[in-house]
């Protein structure tokens, strides 16, 4: 996950915490419904904190958690019954039925399985610090400031100033009154019987003019979308119903990282991860969207659009920003420094700039619709222009980075902890760096814009595109390559030598297309070594490195998107074992995360640890681990939509006890649906339009598909 500050990660939220996601807004609290001020817990809409205490106590006892659940990504339901300091059975039982929209809502039910009617007393003890949302999850939030507490029948409301900007929130407990400032109530529940109470938590946020407004945060239209993303979902029905469960978890968890600003409420676009980082980040987004195309291309649009509206257009060191740039980062809040809208948008991220035309030119291929490629074109143009003259800091061919504020990313790759790159001995490297999948992006970000001009006929900008892409490629595999190993350097240094550890970056190598053929083989062996793979996916950094631990964030541990990507890669090469292995090693990995794969997980060995360890601080849902078990599926069916070509290619590598896998319901060609059945070697295909012919074959790579474009020869040479 990319943040700017890379050396402080989220403390822990305490055993079992439970997360809720609607939008932009979120809640985490303890497992049985309680959130404390001291824990990175409570209530966050537009990145700030608005309820950090919220606690619940029957007739002077905290409630002990029994279960939690969360039936959909807004809602959970805690159950839990109070405290005996007797150590007997008590006889309520407490149900928290907790939806997050507008507001908190909270539904309380006391259920007395007595013989005799009893006088409950319910108790809510309620506060707010108005943090930031950075200053709560590296603990480092102030004491509260100037907060107000105005009481009243049945409700509380706390106000606070704070940075310029006026907050507030108010709870209502119907039939409470305010004692010591806390809102209670008696209830007689009947003997067998049960008594409920709704509590509500209501912000009063800013809106997009600066001025409050009770109606910014996810609206009344939420509901609304949720059902609509569940309806056009894809359905899938499998032999394996635990892969089954993993790939309906992630429908529903990318369907809960959707945010939506009011200025485009139907244009959605996809969050980096929950909690703690619910805001649109350039590379999370796009490449989470990619693997998601199988479930809605819409999010690759919507990212799209989004990110072109905020692409650079000066040049501006404290941010970042250069002409044609793609951002890093951009939030909602107005406390945590990065506001929509405003001059704090952080746009330090070497890779963004590339997998925009990438992503781009891979929608093409599914049918964008032509108003949008006309309005993001003139943008992937002034993306490529940024690869040239700003990317290539030093007219060597290759981007490279090397932040211009010492508040800015060290290493602005998707490895962007401090200590994410480094030589075999451990040694950092030290910018300007230039990494191997980077290379890669931008070679594809060449071929496939070089694609889209064919389609359109466009012969001089695909010539130029063609053989840029042919220099690079040329280059790449000559001064990355380290022969004596057998693999890729996984980046050049600032003196041009090359970062000799083994890691993870050169699958994205095979994904972009970038290796020569007769490389790759070597690659795949690393790969599936077992210093690399653990028996649940491929490491970040082989176990023989100097700088390995299974433990850390970038140096040993397992991604899940980054082995989705190895898998695209290895099947692109033709390497359908290995892929396969990688699928449902992580198919298999999630089964122990109730089918949600985290960010990551320890890249500790799977004959030792038979099961996977949760790495402390893993963001969950997290949007490209939730577009991984898509993205394998995709890759398992080798499903490639040739749109402009008028033809969808299909050749499944299912294995053999695969012998059931129905998706139906797959969206195509802007409002088409498919069926996709498959049956031991039978594989038939509804829904598909007249003019579509099926290739029951891989997709041709791109430098194919040029070729079958017509392209001149010098196509070959990329």
């Amino acid at each position: 996950m990319a943040k700017l500050s890379v050396d402080n990660f989220p403390a822990s939220a305490g055993p079992g915490p439970v997360t809720l996601v609607q939008g932009t807004s979120f809640c985490i609290s303890a497992a049985n419904g309680d959130m404390w001020t001291s824990q990175p817990q409570g209530v966050f809409f537009q990145d700030t904190r608005f309820i950090s205490a919220w606690s619940l106590t029957v007739n002077g006892q905290r409630v002990e958690p029994l279960s939690a659940t969360t039936p959909e990504p807004f809602h959970g339901v805690f159950i839990g019954r109070p405290l005996r300091h007797d150590h007997a059975d008590s006889t309520f039982l407490i149900e928290r039925e907790r939806k997050l929209d507008t507001g908190l809502t909270e539904i309380v039910t006391v259920h007395n399985y007595s013989r005799s009617p009893v006088l409950c007393r319910v108790e809510l003890s309620a506060d707010t610090d108005f943090a930031g949302l950075f200053e709560v999850k590296d603990g480092r939030q102030d004491p509260v400031g100037n907060r107000i507490r105005r009481g009243g029948p049945e409700q509380l409301t706390l106000e606070s100033e704070r940075d310029g900007h006026q907050r507030s929130i108010t709870v209502t407990f119907p039939g409470s009154r305010l004692e010591r400032e806390n809102l209670a109530a008696e209830l007689t529940v009947p003997a067998h019987g049960e008594r409920s109470v709704t509590i509500s938590a209501i912000p009063v946020l800013e809106g997009p003019d600066g001025r409050s407004n009770a109606k910014v945060a996810a609206g009344p239209d939420s509901y609304r979308r949720v059902m609509q993303w569940h309806a056009a979902m894809p359905t899938p029905d499998l032999q394996d119903e635990a892969v089954e469960k993993v790939i309906k978890r992630s429908q529903e968890d990318l369907g809960s990282l959707r945010i939506f600003h009011a200025d485009h409420p139907d244009r959605a676009v996809v969050a980096a991860g929950a909690p703690w980082f619910m805001a649109l980040f350039g590379r999370d987004s796009l490449l989470a969207s990619f693997m998601s195309l199988l479930l809605d291309p819409e999010l690759a649009k919507g990212t799209l659009l989004t990110l072109a509206e905020h692409q650079g257009t000066i040049v501006d060191a404290s941010t970042e920003e250069e002409p044609g740039r793609i951002l890093h980062e951009v939030r909602l809040g107005a406390t945590t420094g990065l506001a929509l809208g405003g001059s704090h948008v952080y746009y330090g991220s070497i890779d963004a700039t590339p997998l925009f035309v990438t992503v781009l030119a891979e929608l093409s291929r599914w049918g964008l619709d032509d108003a949008a490629m006309r309005e993001l074109l003139p943008a992937a143009d002034r993306a490529l222009a940024w690869m040239e003259e700003y990317g290539d800091r030093d007219g060597d061919g290759f981007i490279e980075y090397h932040r211009k504020t010492d508040h800015g990313l060290r290493n602005q790759g998707w490895k962007d902890s401090g200590d994410g790159i480094n030589f075999a001995d451990g040694t950092l490297a030290e910018p300007p760096i230039a990494l191997c999948e980077v290379q890669g992006y931008a070679y594809a970000a060449y071929i496939g814009r070089a694609l889209i001009a064919t389609v359109l006929g466009d012969t001089g900008t695909a010539d130029a595109c063609v053989a840029k892409a042919a220099r690079l490629k040329e280059a790449f595999n000559d001064r990355f390559w380290l022969p004596e190993r057998g693999y890729f350097a996984i980046a050049l240094d600032r003196d041009k030598k090359p970062v000799d550890a083994l890691a993870s970056n050169m699958a994205h190598c095979l994904w972009a297309g970038i290796v020569d053929d007769d490389k790759a083989a070597n690659l795949a062996a690393h790969l599936m070594s077992p210093e690399m793979f653990t028996g649940w996916g491929i490491r970040t950094l082989a176990s023989n490195m100097g700088a390995y631990n299974p433990a850390s964030y970038h140096n040993g541990s397992v991604w899940p998107h980054d082995n989705a990507l190895a898998a695209a890669g290895l099947m692109r090469y033709g390497f359908v074992h290995e892929a396969q292995k990688i699928a449902y090693a992580l198919f298999e990995a999630a089964g122990y995360f109730n089918g949600r794969l985290p960010e990551l997980f320890c890249g500790l060995d799977r004959g030792r640890h038979p099961v996977p360890v949760p790495y402390p601080a893993s963001c969950s849902p997290q949007a490209w681990a939730s577009a991984a078990p898509v993205q394998l599926i995709r890759t398992l069916l080798r499903f490639d939509p040739g749109l402009p070509w008028e033809e969808l290619w299909l050749a499944p590598t299912l294995p053999p006890e695969d012998t059931r896998f129905h998706l139906d319901n797959v969206p195509f060609s802007g409002d088409g649906r498919l069926s996709i059945h498959i049956d031991g070697g039978s594989v038939t295909v509804q829904g598909l339009p007249h003019n579509i012919e099926l290739r029951s074959e891989a997709r041709p790579t791109l430098r194919e598909l040029l070729k079958l474009s017509q392209r001149p020869k010098d196509a070959d040479q990329a």
